[in-house]
């Protein structure tokens, strides 16, 4: 495992931010952490970086444990925060050379690894450049440059693509997804978008410092979401219909949306009553469903 964390703990005064959690990452794994503000996120991303310390439990990154090795576990860590981290009066190069000297790479292995990050990530015409004057998406290819110098075993994205446009959020997931591929890199996200979170491949969800539901996308949409279907003719028949028979209904402008256990439930319906489905779609249930199903609150940008 690259991260197995077992009852751990974090407090701050009265308030439990981290409150006895169990979970376990594998090797090469994207693995998406979910919750909004405050549930927890962030203090337990912090301990794993050895930014906080925690109050119980046991962590290891990478074979290696918390308490006693904490600088093998940053020699196999990157990390791209929310904020960048660069100096915005250097240029990228500078930025890039100063990271990579931390870390002890210099001359040509500092060379070879800035063209690899510069192919990478396309930052050849960016080098000469102060940071200050990039753009946000320019400046987030940086950084994901900057995380990756060393070639880490672990990369921890806290809300890599927020504010990005689409092109570059793109360009951002094609780096991640080739270097899975190509070196087995272990990916810990979180995030907003819950397309992002779709694609992974186990996701635990946090609220208020306890874990409130985890498993593969799949699973949980299974477990936790609700499929829907929309009427467009025959509304006022489909809601009478559903209404009498304790179904949840909304009723919007263009269409009347009835939830559903699951399209093996339409089909019966279907069967029985083909008179209301003469124009109407299913739309199965998604990982916002499940968010929201299990937390009772809606993720939203700014709000992790």
């Amino acid at each position: 495992m690259v991260i197995d964390i077992k009852n751990l703990k974090k407090s701050f005064k009265d308030i439990n931010a981290v409150d006895g959690i169990s979970f376990r990452v594998k090797e090469g794994e994207l693995f998406a952490f979910l919750g909004v503000n405050g549930a927890g996120k962030s203090t337990t991303i912090n301990i794993i970086s050895g930014i906080l310390n925690k109050d119980g439990g046991e962590v290891n990154v990478c074979g290696h444990n918390l308490d006693t090795d904490m600088n093998a576990i940053k020699a196999k860590l990157g990390i791209v925060f929310q904020n960048s981290v660069l100096d915005k009066k250097l240029t990228v190069y500078e930025n890039l050379k100063y990271r990579a000297n931390l870390y002890g790479i210099f001359g040509k292995e500092f060379k070879d690894r800035l063209d690899e990050m510069t192919e990478l990530l396309v930052l050849k015409d960016l080098l000469k450049r102060q940071l200050n004057k990039l753009s946000g998406g320019q400046k987030r290819r940086v950084d994901i440059a900057r995380a990756l110098l060393h070639k880490p075993q672990l990369l921890i994205l806290d809300e890599p693509t927020t504010g990005l446009d689409p092109k570059t959020r793109i360009t951002v997931w094609n780096v991640i997804e080739k270097l899975r591929k190509e070196s087995g890199l272990t990916v810990f996200l979180t995030t907003h978008y819950m397309e992002e979170a779709t694609d992974s491949d186990y996701i635990v969800i946090i609220d208020a410092g306890k874990i409130v539901a985890e498993g593969s996308p799949h699973e949980l949409k299974n477990k936790y979401a609700s499929d829907f279907i929309k009427f467009y003719n025959r509304r006022q028949e489909a809601e009478k219909y559903f209404t009498e028979r304790g179904y949840v209904i909304k009723n919007e402008r263009d269409f009347t949306e009835v939830e559903i256990k699951g399209t093996a439930e339409v089909a019966n319906i279907l069967k029985c009553n083909p008179q209301l489905f003469d124009d109407f779609e299913v739309l199965k249930g998604n990982m916002d469903n499940v968010f929201i199903k299990v937390t009772g609150k809606e993720l939203q940008a700014g709000l992790l």
